[in-house]
């Protein structure tokens, strides 16, 4: 039979947007839709407008660095309202771009749902595709504790009136770190409360140490190993209760517990579409579901989320279908980053993770770095590299400490190209730079894995 698209995306975020562009590039009759704004989480919720409330942050504490090289600049207040307009300015800019990128597709600005295998149904019409992509990303989980619908979750946050003086932040994933040194940074007090006992589960664990120790610094109170036993309305504030019966008098109750996917209200059962754990959308090394005509990209699968993956997921699956075959991409070794306070970055295999293959050198730095030398604020950099011993080949760069999402970026091309401990040893630095760390570590501070440890 006869379709009205080739391909019907549903979902123009990053990766939805990415396919349906490259699908059209091709000569496909694609259709996308979208029920909010374009360019989905990272740009209206997520990557873009949190790290320039990020950045933000970053000036007051400069102000205060600038005096030990013989500035005297003096602190200023921070207009909340100010940076959200400003942000709101770009988002929309960009919103412009997205929407301009769809000008070889037909755009819906609805949400779409299905009503069979081939059939959706948006903005008040029907229409049918051979083949249907489903990038519906994510939305934020809602906290199970008593009185949870006192807290804010993170899209409510780009859109706050005022920042309140304290905010007790519940969490220990990356949107929680982030939003907690952001916070600090524009002056509100904080609290960090979060089950394990350091944050950023899944991370090496010399970089979840470095940064609770960083925070510890900055002024932010953490509360490890706690949860919240419930919240109520204190006056105009929040009275927060946790498991140890402590009590935290603040005035917002932030809930930073990830991310879960969109999957609610798509009628995926009328198209046949199985859902896993969590409402994620399985998928197999193609992108196919369990209808192999519908596919799933991006943080709905609930493997890698992260933008790019989205978009690398959404070119080459646009190229397998209508290109001349799909552009590849290495999705073991994806480096990533916190914009935490100092940031971290990562690619690769932590300490642990090698440990459990095999016997691996570990090559590890701590450090202050040279602009504090002089500020005299409390600051250091952790840098590490985890290098297998047999092959010599680098598994993993980790590093917490300014600009490490620029350093690491660059090193995961050298560490996804195969290189070896000797590689990094034969290149000349840059100096006098924190980078140059990397290419000069020579004395190796420990071994681990079983039968390295046995063999010692």
């Amino acid at each position: 039979m006869p379709y009205d698209f080739d391909l019907f995306v549903i979902g123009g975020g990053s990766g939805g947007v990415r396919c349906a562009r490259m699908a059209a590039g091709h000569g496909a009759k694609v259709a996308i839709a979208e029920e909010s704004a374009w360019g989905g989480t990272c740009v209206n919720v997520g990557c873009v407008p949190k790290k320039l409330m990020v950045m933000a942050s970053e000036y007051g504490n400069a102000v205060i660095d600038s005096h030990g090289f013989g500035w005297n600049t003096k602190p200023g207040t921070h207009d909340w309202a100010k940076l959200i307009a400003a942000k709101d300015a770009e988002i929309s800019r960009l919103n412009g771009i997205y929407k301009r990128l769809m000008a070889n597709c037909t755009a819906f600005e609805a949400r779409a749902r299905f009503i069979d295998p081939h059939t959706v149904e948006v903005g008040g019409q029907r229409v049918t595709a051979e083949r249907i992509v489903i990038a519906v990303g994510g939305r934020p989980s809602t906290p199970e504790f008593f009185g949870a619908g006192l807290a804010v979750v993170s899209d409510e946050i780009f859109h706050m009136p005022g920042l309140p003086s304290h905010i007790t932040v519940v969490g220990g994933g990356y949107i929680a770190v982030e939003f907690a040194g952001l916070f600090q940074g524009l002056g509100a007090q904080v609290e960090l409360v979060y089950r394990a006992p350091l944050p950023l589960r899944g991370f090496d664990d010399d970089m979840r140490t470095g940064l609770a120790e960083a925070m510890v610094a900055q002024g932010i109170t953490l509360h490890p190993g706690r949860t919240i036993s419930g919240v109520v309305a204190n006056g105009t504030g929040r009275r927060v209760t946790l498991d140890n019966g402590d009590i935290i008098e603040t005035g917002m109750v932030f809930s930073a517990l990830g991310r879960t996917p969109h999957t609610a209200d798509l009628g995926l059962d009328a198209a046949g579409v199985k859902i896993g754990s969590h409402g994620a959308i399985p998928v197999d090394e193609t992108n196919a579901t369990s209808q192999p005509h519908i596919y799933a990209i991006g943080d709905v699968t609930n493997r890698i989320n992260l933008t790019p993956v989205a978009i690398a997921e959404g070119h080459a699956l646009a190229d397998r279908l209508y290109g001349p075959g799909p552009r590849h991409w290495n999705l073991n070794r994806v480096a990533s980053a916190v914009f935490s306070s100092p940031p971290i970055a990562t690619v690769g295999l932590t300490e642990a993770e090698a440990a459990a293959r095999g016997p691996a050198d570990i090559y590890f730095e701590k450090f202050t770095p040279m602009r504090h030398t002089l500020s005299k604020r409390t600051r250091k950099t952790i840098m590490k590299l985890v290098v297998d011993q047999a092959t010599q080949k680098i598994l993993g760069a980790h590093m917490l400490g300014e600009d490490a999402p620029e350093i690491i970026q660059g090193l995961s091309i050298a560490i996804n190209a195969g290189a070896t401990k000797a590689d990094f040893d034969q290149t000349v630095g840059i100096h006098p730079t924190a980078a140059e760390e990397f290419v000069t570590m020579r004395t190796r501070a420990r071994v681990v894995g079983p039968v390295a440890q046995a063999a010692e």
